[in-house]
């Protein structure tokens, strides 16, 4: 009986001594190879995954004490996937607290109305915190991978600032900018008003990114939608410049000629009736609800006068005079 008295009495001695060995642990400072240091914990990751992921980004760890301290803190099964920084001078302690309150470290991104797909595409190429999932891929194979059934990817992803864990994948940022559009146009079709001469959300998108790249100015876009929609009810072309220039692609120089004007293409609205068969940019929230709410105006053309503004007009000679007064200045 008092061997077992004594042998219990060593043993907790022992476990106190090692329990004691392992707090002093958890509360000094761990060796990073780089500070801030960045790692990734991907999802459905154990523990003992966790810390190789850890330890294979180049922090210094004991994993069997670490393992301890997770059970002792009840952390093993609450670790959180997601990207980390970690700066010099963290202890055990504070990593594990960082993994199970899923303290993630954050990239963003902002993707600009207006913009073609494109010009989206290299911003995401070119950012050092994003995966990039979709390098090397076409358009058409994005959208496959996506699921979707569109043929372009112009006008389908929302404008926005984007919050993203580092090193996630750049596909995955695509997704969450299609849903995002998809869920603000399905919100402005369902409250459009009534007699508009698109037949689904998805002219009604077109015209939205018509909108976007005819006027950057707030008070103008309402108006210029009410000028298009004129026009297509009253079996008009639309003769807007930027659908022929983005019918132009890559060739465009940035000088609109007359040739350019006068050639077909499936986005020349100067020699096609009725709008082009996807949208030419990224439109923001103001033109959708635009294009869903044109102005009560019977305008029919408008010109740029210069200052970011516009001038409507009612008729042919009202619009020559409003081209000769704000384009040609008279002469």
């Amino acid at each position: 009986m008092r061997l077992l008295l004594k042998l219990f009495l060593l043993f907790s001695l022992l476990a106190g001594a090692a329990a004691g060995g392992v707090w002093w642990w958890a509360n000094q400072t761990l060796s990073l190879r780089s500070s801030p240091l960045d790692f990734r914990i991907v999802a459905g990751s154990s523990l003992r995954s966790a810390i190789g992921q850890m330890q294979e980004a180049g922090i210094d760890l004991q994993p069997s004490l670490l393992a301890v301290l997770a059970r002792i803190t009840k952390a093993e099964t609450g670790i959180k996937a997601g990207s980390y920084a970690v700066h010099q001078g963290v202890t055990p302690l504070q990593l594990l607290e960082k993994l199970t309150q899923g303290k993630v470290s954050q990239g963003d991104i902002t993707l600009v109305e207006g913009w073609t797909f494109r010009q989206w595409r290299a911003r995401l190429d070119a950012h050092p915190e994003l995966s990039h999932e979709t390098r090397g891929l076409s358009e058409a194979q994005i959208v496959g991978r996506l699921d979707l059934n569109i043929a372009s990817l112009d006008g389908w992803l929302f404008p926005d600032t984007y919050l993203f864990d580092k090193q996630s994948s750049d596909l995955e940022l695509i997704a969450r900018a299609v849903r995002a559009m998809q869920r603000r146009l399905d919100t402005e079709w369902a409250g459009r008003a009534e007699g508009l001469p698109y037949k689904t959300p998805h002219e009604a998108l077109i015209m939205a990114s018509i909108v976007e790249k005819e006027t950057g100015r707030e008070a103008d876009r309402t108006h210029v939608a009410a000028v298009f929609v004129n026009r297509l009810r009253k079996g008009m072309l639309l003769q807007t410049d930027p659908t022929v220039i983005y019918g132009l692609g890559e060739s465009f120089d940035g000088n609109l000629r007359k040739r350019d004007l006068q050639a077909d293409t499936p986005y020349n609205t100067y020699t096609r009736a009725g709008m082009p068969p996807t949208p030419i940019a990224m439109p923001g929230l103001a033109s959708l609800r635009a294009a869903m709410h044109p102005a009560a105006s019977d305008a029919l053309y408008f010109v740029a006068r210069g200052d970011g503004s516009s001038e409507f007009s009612r008729s042919l000679d009202e619009h020559n005079r409003a081209v000769n007064k704000y384009q040609r200045r008279g002469k």
